[in-house]
């Protein structure tokens, strides 16, 4: 195993932050509000930034614009944390799109699920190993299906170019066959749920989990991590009770809240990163919004008083 895999696996087993993209005023990106917000991001020590990821609205930007967005974090993470950067759409736009992103210097390239209405699941497998065969530093595979074959998963698993798997899909069963069958392979299984479903992922066998709320209370993404690290479930249980309400909220309308709640969160909090693009929910409602306030002080407060 090359020593570029063995740190990609390392940081999966960490926090997966997947940075918002702000917008300016006129809706393009706003690099200098992302380069702070990496920057802080970084010095907060997530493990693993994923540039572009869908919390980052990878399907409402551009190519050059996802170009722009893994830049300014390769330059503006320094270093400091690992950073992957996120492909998609079409495998040749995918390859291009990796391909720019290593000569910028990027640590590991996630490949977003290919979303194809007409795609077969063995396939949407050779999607991704297609990608890591054409890539020179290590891929991470986000898969957002249960149709893929537990075989489908193995293969991918077996690859000596794909660091871990991003399971992105409640069916827990299939996640322990998965997890059985793949004993003798080195990739590491990533929670792509979040922090709510991370101890469930945790008993099953992954390590590591992907995080929007990071964005805005990183200290509590890591106080998870360190309970399911130690073992300690009921404390992790208890430090997700507290931002539970904060993780229902981004799944209504379809999911279509899911970087609303985040970015309104971040303006809460003295941080306005622009409203979400279309076909996103762009702006939460009255009761919606005053309901999120409250979790954002409480959470904050309790924060501030750690």
């Amino acid at each position: 195993m090359s020593e570029a895999v063995a740190r990609v696996r390392q940081a999966l087993t960490g926090i997966s932050g997947v940075p918002v993209t702000p917008y300016a005023a006129d809706g393009s990106v706003d690099a200098t509000k992302l380069k702070a917000l990496i920057e802080k991001l970084a010095a907060a020590r997530v493990h693993n930034l994923m540039a572009a990821g869908n919390t980052g609205e990878f399907f409402t930007l551009s190519l050059d614009e996802v170009r722009l967005v893994h830049r300014t974090t390769i330059q503006a993470a320094d270093g400091k944390a690992l950073v992957s950067a996120a492909v998609g759409r079409s495998l040749t736009e995918a390859k291009a799109l990796a391909r720019d992103a290593i000569a910028e210097g990027v640590d590991a390239i996630m490949g977003h699920h290919p979303m194809d209405p007409f795609a077969g699941p063995a396939y949407q497998a050779k999607y991704f190993l297609e990608l890591a065969d054409s890539c020179s530093v290590p891929v991470i595979a986000y898969v957002r299906s249960d149709t893929f074959s537990v075989a489908d998963f193995r293969t991918l698993a077996l690859h000596p170019n794909i660091a871990g798997i991003k399971f992105a899909s409640g069916n827990l069963m299939l996640l322990a066959d998965v997890i059985r069958s793949t004993k003798d392979a080195p990739a590491i299984w990533v929670c792509g749920l979040a922090e709510g479903w991370a101890p469930a992922f945790y008993a099953m066998g992954a390590r590591g989990f992907t995080s929007g709320l990071v964005n805005v209370f990183p200290e509590r993404s890591h106080a998870i991590h360190r309970a399911l690290e130690a073992g300690d479930y009921a404390k992790a249980r208890e430090l997700i009770d507290g931002i539970a309400g904060f993780e229902a909220m981004r799944t209504k309308y379809l999911n279509g809240a899911n970087v609303t709640v985040v970015k309104e969160a971040l303006g809460m909090l003295g941080n306005d990163v622009g409203p979400v693009r279309l076909p996103g929910v762009e702006t939460l409602d009255e009761l919606e919004r005053k309901n999120l306030r409250e979790i954002v002080e409480r959470v904050d407060g309790e924060t501030r008083a750690a």
